[in-house]
Parts: C-alpha cells; structure tokens; sequence
C-alpha cells in the first residue's frame, strides 16, 4: 500500500486486536474468506435494484441454475445477481422467511425501511425505553425517525430486568401502535414472543417487528429463539455482532414476493415487497456488492453445525462469565443472563462509575464500554453500568477457564479503580500490577489467535 499512513494505522488496529481481548458484546471477527469478499472487484459495480426472486427455495446449485428476469437498473449483472439471490436464499433459510432484503447498509438504515415502508408520518410505534436497553432507532429524539414518528417507550421490570409485559399490554391498548418493536442493545433476557403475538393480535393492522440485532447469530445457531416462528412479521438485524459477518443490515419478512417495481396495497401480506421498495429506492440508492458478498458466505457459515456450537457456546460461556462475576461481588442487572450480553451496575457493586472501569480495563487489553443502567440517575458519558459479552472471544476459541480467569482479573481492577478514584492510592502505585495483568492478557490472546488475520 502506497499510503503509509493508512497501513501503519491498518497494521497497529490487527496489533491491538490480536493482543486484547475484546469483550463489547456487539464486537466480532469475522474469517478471512468474509474479509476476502468485502475486499473483492463487486466494489465496482453499481447494481441499483434487484434480482429475480423465483426459485429460491432449493439448494444453493438450485439458486444458481436459474436465472430470472431482475429489476435493475444497469446492465452486467450476471454475477451480481447470483451473489445476491445467494445471499437472499441463505438468510431466508438460517431465519425461516419468506423474503430477506440484504441491502441495507446497516442495522439502523434496516429499521428506517420498515418504518418508512409500514408507516405515515405521526403513526405510533411501541418500543423498548433506551434507558432501559433499547436502541437509538426505537425513539431516541436525536434520531431522525423520532422527528417523523411517535414513539412510546415501554420499560423492564426493576426485579427481574425483564421487560414489563403488563405495561407493554396497557401502553399498547391504550396507544393503538402501528408497529410494536422488540429489540434491545443492553438486554440480556430471552424476550416472551408468544405473549408478545398474543398483545398484537389486540391491535388492527399492527406489525409485530423484533430487532434482533444483537442475537441474530444465537437465532441462527439455535440458541435463542425465533421471533418469525412465533408470528411476528418482520425481524431486522445487523450482520455483524452474533452473526459474524461484514458491518450491515438485513431485513427478514413473512408474507408474499411480488415485483418490487409495482406499488402494492399497504397489507401485512404485502410487507415484503413494501419494504424492498422502502430499501430502494425509498431510502437508499446503490447496494453495495461487495458487502453482500461478504453477508453471503457469513450466512454459508451460519448455515455449518459449527456454527451451532459457537452459538451454544457463546450462551454458556456468558453464564459462566456473568455467575463468576457475581462471587466477586459484581451486580449484574436481571440477576444473570440468558444471551451473549451482561449488564452490570458498577455503583451498585463498588461505588464507581462504568466509565472509570471502562478506561481501567483498556488499560490491560480489555475491552468493554460504559452503559446506562435501568434508571441510571448518571450522565449517559459516565453512567452508572458496563456492557459486556462472549461472542468475540467464544470466536477464538475461549471457554471456561477463560471467563473465569477474566472475572479474576475484574474483580482485582475495580478494587483498584475504586483505591484511585477514592483518592487512597495514585494509579503509579499500581504500575507494576497493572502491566502484570497486561501480560497475561496478551498471553491468552497468543494463545487464541484472531481468526482471519
């Protein structure tokens, strides 16, 4: 590369990948064969559009044998199309659709689709309190999608950490919603979608929409349940996280495909083909190729029993992560987890802020962010929680032994971010120890190598 700056920046973030231990649980690696296709020559080619989508239910060789009139725009785009209706094929199988939308370029541009695609400006949507564990695309007044639409925030029980289904069923009686929305970014409870479904059914023409972002890749393997088997009408999701694929989003549906080139009735039938005209040319232009690619073999890799350990893998890794946390005296909110995410109250268990534990733990090659907890009476830079989870370092190869070393090693650097933050002791005082720890860590990151690099 001719651009030195730019390598050396390339070289030292694989340095620092390769010798920490990540542990933001929305973080993942992807393979080398996932990083081979972002990289490839589809970068450049425009293909605004899509392709046929007849014949997608068989194998892959199936997919491949047909080639169906597409909807684009440009010519040449007989290898776009089949890498597309590859990808479209492999989601619609890993998530049980009817129809995936791979276009988006990411998991917040997917949500703007289907609210564009299902709602008119002022309509109400019915989603998770973001200082609850919900996200900024469920009605965060900064979003742009929070000036259009109305949003209502249900919130989680203080007791268990799980969502208040009592509220949700009175909030959603009383505001009529045109989408209720399940989705989180710091929630680490299996949602009741049954219970849910059955709230819905209360509602005309309400869409049932989960944003399963964060637990795509559990879905996939099996180990968290399935929104679209218990009747909700759309899931979106990113494609990184869980999922270990290239940064972007999907879009996942049940009803029929038709021509996304006509304007149907706004039905929930219809919901697929409405949000593929949301996606394009409704909220974006030109998909890009060579992410989808990309989206295609992470979803070739979803597909592999391997791929189910992992999943497996993730979950007991985390429970094992969150119990060891808590003999070391750390309050994880909800009590445990029940996914790849912990969600610990820091002023609860030592009297300091996340961020302090955040900038302790970078410190040694361990990282993880600051959160807002349930009520957090603290400022959204320095609130009162940390986030955490196992899907990165499940990735390469960790288990047991592993999550309970890292708990030791948090344990000791809370007691020493609250010796420092008190005042009993300057940080020069704990040099030695910290670097100490520093090593260990990079030595366990020798030990399990990023994948890919």
């Amino acid at each position: 590369m001719k651009d030195n700056k730019i390598f050396d920046l390339i070289e030292a973030e694989k340095q620092r990948q390769r010798e920490g231990l990540e542990l933001i649980p929305s973080e993942n690696y992807v393979s080398r064969e996932v990083l081979e296709a972002m990289g490839s020559v589809f970068t450049n080619k425009y293909s605004e559009g899509y392709p046929g989508f007849s014949d997608l239910d068989g194998s892959d060789d199936d997919v491949l044998a047909n080639e169906p009139t597409n909807y684009r725009y440009y010519g040449g785009q007989e290898n776009t199309d089949k890498v597309e209706r590859l990808a479209i094929a492999r989601a619609r199988r890993l998530f049980h659709a009817d129809h995936a939308n791979v276009q988006p370029h990411s998991g917040a541009q997917a949500n703007n689709a289907v609210y564009n695609a299902w709602l008119d400006p002022g309509d109400t949507v019915l989603g998770m309190n973001l200082g609850h564990g919900g996200h900024l695309t469920h009605g965060s007044p900064v979003t742009q999608s929070a000036k259009i639409y109305n949003f209502v925030a249900y919130g989680t029980d203080p007791e268990t950490g799980d969502i208040n289904y009592e509220e949700l069923k009175q909030l959603a009686a009383q505001y009529q919603p045109k989408i209720i929305l399940v989705g989180y970014s710091a929630f680490s409870k299996i949602p009741d979608f049954e219970r849910i479904v059955e709230i819905g059914k209360n509602i005309p023409n309400c869409l049932l929409m989960a944003d399963m972002a964060h637990v795509a890749g559990l879905i996939a393997g099996g180990a968290h349940p399935n929104p679209l088997d218990y009747g909700f009408h759309v899931m979106t999701t990113t494609t990184h996280k869980t999922l270990r694929g290239p940064r972007g989003g999907l879009i996942l549906s049940r009803g029929m495909v038709s021509n996304p080139l006509k304007k149907p009735e706004r039905t929930l039938d219809n919901i697929p083909t409405l949000i593929d005209r949301s996606v394009f040319p409704g909220t974006q232009g030109g998909p890009l190729m060579h992410i989808i690619a990309a989206k295609a073999v992470a979803f070739y890799e979803a597909e592999q029993v391997s791929f189910q350990n992992y999943a497996r893998d993730v979950v007991s890794n985390a429970k094992v992560l969150a119990d060891t946390l808590t003999t070391h005296g750390f309050k994880i909110v909800g009590g445990t987890t029940e996914n790849h995410l912990i969600l610990i109250d820091m002023m609860a268990s030592f009297g300091i802020d996340g961020k302090i534990m955040e900038i302790m733990m970078d410190k040694v090659g361990l990282t993880l962010n600051a959160n807002a907890i349930p009520n957090d009476t603290l400022p959204p830079f320095k609130p009162s929680g940390i986030r955490l989870g196992t899907a990165a370092i499940t990735t390469r190869g960790m288990n047991r032994a592993e999550m309970i070393k890292i708990g030791g090693w948090m344990r000791r650097l809370a007691e020493i971010s609250v010796e420092i933050s008190g005042g009993k002791q300057p940080e020069a005082a704990f040099a030695s120890e910290l670097a100490a720890i520093h090593e260990e860590v990079r030595q366990i990151a020798e030990i399990f190598p990023v994948p890919g690099m």
